[in-house]
């Protein structure tokens, strides 16, 4: 558990959460679980994701955008988390969307922004807003994934060039770093979380849910123990 004092949410207020999202969908997205679990499955799954990451939208005290990716989304967007501002991802991978939203954001509040995912529910909120507080002396935060990617990452200065990171790889927290520092720009890491794309990342978070109290993790716990293999946690 991290602490949550008083100053981290004085910093949490004053940094931006930036969700970037897809829309539940059969068949659009977490393809390596909809092989394991099949399309519509997986649809409900992230959809149940998705209100973790939008109970931390809620939950946040600073001001938050949600980034989806197809510019179709932007009303559901907007109905979706209505105290959110809307930033439509642009075209390109995802090093490219994330280089353009920053500018986008920045020009508008240049205050820090963190950035999240719909793929890690196992986030505490007060890991979230431990990392915003780190942007008052860290140029760039990152919370790796077990994987060796990020489930979040920040920063109070900008980006460097992202095109050519290895999105979706087992390296892109090291290469990211290097990148950043490469800039000039100092790297703090914190701790370590888990992105959930196979079943038995899903049966890991599980074992981390039950003493969750908050309500999107508490229907997220239900679904996981009512639709996945034996051996669920009790």
């Amino acid at each position: 558990m991290v602490d949550d004092p008083s100053g981290d949410m004085q910093m949490a207020a004053a940094t931006t959460l930036v969700l970037v999202c897809k829309r539940p969908r059969p068949g659009y997205g977490k393809q390596r679980l909809a092989r394991e679990l099949g399309r519509e499955l997986t649809c409900r799954l992230a959809a149940l994701m998705l209100d973790c990451a939008l109970e931390d939208l809620a939950d946040w005290p600073g001001p938050t955008v949600i980034a989806p990716a197809d510019p179709g989304d932007e009303a559901w967007a907007r109905e979706a988390s209505p105290p959110a501002t809307v930033h439509v991802q642009r075209e390109g991978n995802l090093g490219e969307r994330l280089e353009a939203l920053d500018d986008t954001i920045a020009q508008g509040d240049p205050a820090p922004r963190l950035y999240i995912g719909m793929d890690a529910p196992g986030l505490a909120g007060a890991t979230l807003r431990h990392a915003a507080a780190c942007l008052a002396d860290a140029p760039v935060v990152l919370i790796p994934a077990r994987d060796g990617g990020v489930v979040a990452m920040g920063t109070a200065r900008g980006w460097p060039p992202l095109a050519g990171l290895p999105w979706s790889r087992d390296t892109l927290c090291n290469a990211l770093a290097t990148a950043c520092e490469a800039r000039g720009h100092s790297v703090t890491r914190l701790g370590e979380g888990a992105d959930v794309d196979t079943v038995d990342a899903l049966q890991s978070l599980a074992g981390t849910l039950p003493d969750d109290p908050r309500p999107a993790r508490r229907r997220l716990l239900a679904w996981l123990r009512a639709n996945l293999p034996d051996g669920m946690p009790a």
